[in-house]
C-alpha cells in the first residue's frame, strides 16, 4: 500500500469527481503535497482529516495487532524473544514498516532512515503527520560494507565496481542509502554483479556473505564478528521504534521496553559490538493528535 494517494485514488476514496478532488487541494481543505508538478495526498493524513470531520458518537478504535514491523535488527530481534513480550514480528524494511504503521496493521515499526538533518523523524511526519506515535530510540549502530571471508581488496564503495554484491529489498532503508552512495560515487546497480535475489533481513545478508555467494553487502557491523566477516564502517545510524501511543503503555510493549533497560540487554549489545546504547530511551517525536 502506497503512503500517498494520487488525485484519482483520492477521488475514488471520497466518491467524488477528480475535478472536485483538485478543488479540495487548491483550497487547502485536504492534506496534500506537490512534487515535480504532481499532487500527492498522504494516506494517513487524509484518513486523519476524515476522522476529524466526523459527527455522531465516537466508537472505540479496534485494537492494534501485536506486531512489530519495519527493519530487522539482530539485537532488537533477540530482545523481542528474550523479553517474553509476546509481540510478533514482520520485517520487510523501514519503509514497509511506516506503511504498516499508517495502515494500523502493526503497533510499532523499527526505523533507521537517514535524513538530511537526522534520522526517522521527518519520514515519520511525512507518513503520519502528527498522529499519536512515539519515536523511541533503541541504539546508535555502525553500518558499512560487510565482506565475505577472504575478501580483503574492498576498502570503500569505489571498489565495488564489477564485484559480486548482495542487495536488500527496495523497502529497506539500507538499500536506499546504498543506492544513494553508489550514485555519489558515479555508479548504479548496473555497475555491480548483483545476486538474483535480495536479502530480506540483515542476517540473511550476512549468511549470504558467510556462504561466499557474494563478495560484499551493505550491512551491520554487529554481524561481522558473529559470521567471521570483514567490515568497512561507513555510517553511524540511529535505530528507533515508532510506536502508536495507545500501544506504548500496553503490557507487551512495556515488557519489551523494560527489558531493553536491563543489564542482560546491555551485555548482549556488548557481545554483538557495533552498538551504542548511551541515548537509548530518548523520545525524538511524540505526535500531538489523539
Amino acid at each position: 500500500m502506497s503512503e500517498y494517494l494520487t488525485t484519482r485514488e483520492l477521488a475514488d476514496l471520497l466518491r467524488i469527481g477528480e475535478r472536485k478532488a483538485y478543488d479540495l487541494a487548491s483550497s487547502g481543505e485536504v492534506p496534500c503535497v506537490r512534487a515535480m508538478g504532481k499532487l500527492l495526498f498522504p494516506r494517513a493524513e487524509v484518513i486523519a482529516w476524515l476522522n476529524a470531520s466526523r459527527s455522531g458518537p465516537q466508537v472505540a478504535e479496534p485494537p492494534l495487532p501485536p506486531i512489530v514491523a519495519g527493519s530487522h535488527d539482530p539485537l532488537l530481534d533477540w530482545a523481542l524473544r528474550e523479553s517474553g513480550s509476546g509481540l510478533a514480528t514482520y520485517y520487510d524494511g523501514s519503509f514497509d514498516g511506516l506503511s504498516r504503521l499508517g495502515a494500523r496493521t502493526a503497533q510499532a515499526a523499527a526505523l533507521h532512515i537517514h535524513e538530511e538533518h537526522g534520522f526517522n523523524t521527518q519520514s515519520l511526519r511525512d507518513a503520519l503527520g502528527e498522529a499519536p506515535v512515539v519515536l523511541y530510540e533503541v541504539s546508535r549502530r555502525e553500518r558499512g560494507l560487510l565482506l565475505a571471508p577472504g575478501i580483503s581488496d574492498i576498502a570503500g564503495f569505489d571498489d565495488l565496481k564489477a564485484r559480486r554484491v548482495v542487495l536488500r529489498q527496495n523497502s529497506a532503508a539500507s538499500q536506499r542509502l546504498f543506492d544513494a552512495q553508489l550514485e555519489a560515487h558515479g555508479m548504479t546497480r548496473d555497475d555491480l554483479e548483483t545476486l538474483p535475489t535480495c536479502a530480506r533481513t540483515e542476517e540473511e545478508l550476512a549468511v549470504a556473505l558467510y556462504d561466499s555467494k557474494a563478495d560484499a553487502g551493505f550491512g551491520l557491523g554487529a554481524l561481522a564478528g558473529l559470521y567471521g566477516l570483514g567490515f568497512v564502517p561507513t555510517h553511524t545510524e540511529r535505530l528507533d521504534l515508532a510506536i502508536w501511543r495507545r500501544a506504548y503503555f500496553d503490557p507487551p510493549m512495556q515488557k519489551l521496553l523494560r527489558f531493553m533497560q536491563s543489564d542482560r540487554f546491555a551485555q548482549r549489545s556488548a557481545e554483538f559490538g557495533g552498538y551504542d546504547l548511551a541515548q537509548m530511551g530518548s523520545v525524538h517525536h511524540n505526535g500531538a493528535s489523539g
